[in-house]
């Protein structure tokens, strides 16, 4: 009878996954604050320059930070990146002024960039190839679980409890016993895991050459930039990471000004209706797991992994471009939740598909797809005026829901190449092929 060691392991990570989040999104609450800018003596532009230092740090650190997982095992590095984000919460609650805040929301970025590719790493050695689509889902979940929590969470504590300052601190030691559960709990292998009996340990390798193979290799190298450069397929994945954040970031960013411009919505209504939005993702984020493991086991890991993301890919584009000739909010919000349920549902594919492709640098190459996509997060909120001004003279934001659409299309058409069976670095596995 297998223990269910493997459980906890990723019952623990998806809690550092909610830490994650919610210490990403509590600062956009704050920030709202006119103590928090009257404090620190804010400008406008340097409120802006705080909250989009860490998406800077973010992107460009996910490979480094990926190839020392690797390298250095998940068990040293995530809680030495839990720890330093942490801290760094705890500063910027601290901080005195504008330096002292970028400083920290930069290293900020760099320690919360390790923490998802060290997660896919781990999920790969730790569940059954059969199932890690749906180990991906729970984990992606606790992801949107936080950010979901963090903005209610942190209104509650400022208006009845602590300051904005205290929050933070809060968080930030937080933060501190995640680390020093995920640390206890976790160990870099079911091999080397003292709670892991023989069964669960073959239950785990059933199947999967790559961790047989991977354990005869050694310690991961450097990171593999050229064989990333090289690979058709991951540029493939890169440029649907890229698209799909051009869709989807919309609904994190821009949704409210819209339903309250465009559709005369209430704030008070709108914030319902973008609630709404975010849980029809958390929902697809659950399904998804479970339709990629059930597409591999009958179709095998090429098209178990591409065929979910090319239907949750049209489905999303089919919804964007609906939303060109929707009247009412309501119905705009319905098109605007499958756009999101649609896209979360293909999160758990990209991230079995980046397990399967990696061998020993799966959170290095798992860090090469992330950056992509946040760097189109990056690029939409930067786009979208500018398609606004441009090119909608009626004020109806249809030339920027094209722009949505075409992000999802570049995003489908990239999923049909992509092959799971060619690892990164030229080699191919017969498993499950």
């Amino acid at each position: 009878m297998p223990t269910n060691t493997r459980h906890k392991v990723i019952g623990t990570t998806t809690l550092v996954a909610v830490l994650l989040y919610l210490d990403r999104i509590c600062i956009a609450e704050i920030a709202k604050l006119d103590t928090f800018k009257n404090e620190l003596g804010l400008s406008a532009t340097q409120t802006g320059a705080v909250l989009s230092a860490f998406f800077f740090s973010y992107a460009l650190a996910q490979v480094p930070a990926g190839w020392l997982s690797d390298r250095f095992g998940a068990r040293r590095m995530l809680p030495i990146y839990i720890v330093l984000w942490s801290i760094c919460t705890a500063l910027t609650g601290l901080a005195t002024g504008f330096v002292m805040l970028i400083v920290a929301r930069l290293i900020f970025g760099i320690a919360q960039a390790g923490c998802y590719p060290t997660a896919g790493s781990l999920i790969k050695r730790w569940t059954p190839l059969p199932t890690r689509g749906t180990s991906s889902s729970i984990v992606s979940f606790g992801g949107r679980l936080g950010g979901a929590i963090a903005p209610l969470l942190t209104a509650f504590l400022l208006k009845d409890y602590l300051g904005w300052r205290w929050v933070l601190v809060l968080y930030g030691t937080s933060g501190l016993l995640v680390a020093l559960l995920f640390w206890k709990v976790f160990r870099e292998t079911p091999d080397e895991h003292p709670g892991c009996n023989d069964a669960e340990r073959d239950l785990i390798a059933e199947g999967d050459t790559d961790l047989e193979m991977s354990a005869e290799q050694g310690p991961a190298p450097f990171p593999p930039i050229h064989h990333l450069v090289k690979s058709p397929t991951m540029w493939l994945m890169c440029a649907l990471q890229f698209g799909i954040n051009i869709g989807w970031v919309f609904l994190v960013t821009w949704l409210p000004t819209y339903l309250q411009d465009v559709k005369g919505v209430d704030p008070k209504i709108g914030g319902l209706m973008s609630t709404l939005v975010l849980v029809a993702g958390i929902v697809g984020m659950l399904c998804g797991g479970r339709l990629t493991d059930m597409a591999t086991k009958k179709l095998g890991v090429r098209w178990g992994r591409s065929l979910p993301m090319i239907l949750c890919y049209v489905i999303a584009l089919a919804a964007y471009l609906s939303c060109l000739y929707l009247e009412s909010a309501w119905a705009f919000i319905a098109a605007a939740a499958i756009v999101a349920f649609a896209t979360d549902m293909s999160v758990p594919a990209i991230w079995a598909y980046m397990q399967d492709v990696g061998g020993k640098n799966t959170a290095a190459v798992f860090g090469w797809g992330n950056m992509w996509g946040n760097l189109g997060a990056a690029t939409t909120p930067l786009l979208v005026p500018i398609v606004l001004e441009k090119w909608d003279h009626n004020g109806d934001w249809s030339e920027a829901f094209l722009l949505f659409s075409a992000g999802y299309l570049i995003a489908g058409l990239a999923a049909i190449g992509l092959n799971a069976n060619k690892k990164i670095g030229g080699t191919q596995t017969k498993q499950q092929s």
